[in-house]
């Protein structure tokens, strides 16, 4: 398999690293890897960065959290020796908890947090003061949605977060780069990518939004971008103020 990166992800990678500062020399980074397209590629653009780029020196662990489900992690971890990348994989019991034990109605937050934790915690135990996420452009303007139809609320997650409880910094190199452009690569590298076994696969409240969104974008072209731009773009004094009256009940 190739490991060249098409110039557009790679160029729009390294802007997000930049403009972030996501990734000093001597950093040890814990990537997250789920075995679908985003993560797999996330660790394909880092490696050939950590190749490439002589300034920075940084070290790189490829991490699955193993819900619990029965999955075969074989292909993962094959793709990660082909790549030089050292595989961990954690068993938890996150998805029987979530789904048979607790039987959550809504359980994509819950399952994120205790995958998110379990992710943390092992990067921690590899000496790893950085985890990489490999959530991309759509998947920002989705939780912005998501955010305000759900919550009444504006906002987002940010390219890098420091989380202070863990001494954990987050980031997200690919936040600049669409779906699209990543459905494409998996595609051309003929990528391992894995089919989630999740129960709620396809019939959550994220799937929805991401629905919408296309249905908008087909409407009104590129409007994806637009979207991408107001993010970066926040007029303040446009917006109103965060009042605690304004939870108003909602009308008859």
């Amino acid at each position: 398999m190739s490991q060249k990166i098409p110039r557009f992800i790679l160029n729009r990678t390294k802007k997000a690293l930049l403009d972030y500062q996501m990734i000093q020399d001597g950093d040890k980074i814990a990537v997250g890897v789920s075995g679908g397209k985003d993560s797999l590629i996330l660790l394909m653009v880092l490696r050939y960065l950590q190749k490439s780029l002589r300034e920075l020196d940084f070290k790189l662990w490829a991490v699955t959290i193993n819900l619990g489900w029965e999955m075969d992690f074989g292909p993962l971890a094959r793709f990660c020796e082909s790549i030089g990348v050292p595989y961990e994989q954690v068993d938890t019991r996150i998805g029987p908890i979530i789904f048979e034990t607790r039987k959550e109605k809504n359980p994509c937050a819950l399952c994120s947090r205790m995958r998110r934790g379990a992710l943390d915690d092992r990067a921690k135990e590899l000496g790893c003061g950085k985890v990489a996420l490999g959530h991309n452009l759509d998947d920002a303007i989705e939780t912005l949605f998501m955010s305000m139809f759900y919550e009444g609320r504006t906002r987002t997650f940010l390219p890098r977060t420091y989380l202070d409880r863990k001494d954990i910094t987050l980031i997200r190199p690919l936040v600049y780069v669409p779906e699209k452009n990543l459905s494409i690569m998996a595609q051309e590298k003929s990528l391992p990518v894995m089919k989630s076994p999740c129960p709620a696969a396809g019939q959550t409240r994220r799937q929805l939004v991401k629905e919408i969104i296309d249905h908008v974008e087909e409407k009104i072209p590129r409007v994806k971008h637009r979207l991408w731009l107001a993010l970066q773009r926040i007029e303040t004094d446009h917006l109103w103020p965060d009042l605690e009256s304004a939870d108003f009940e909602e009308e008859e």
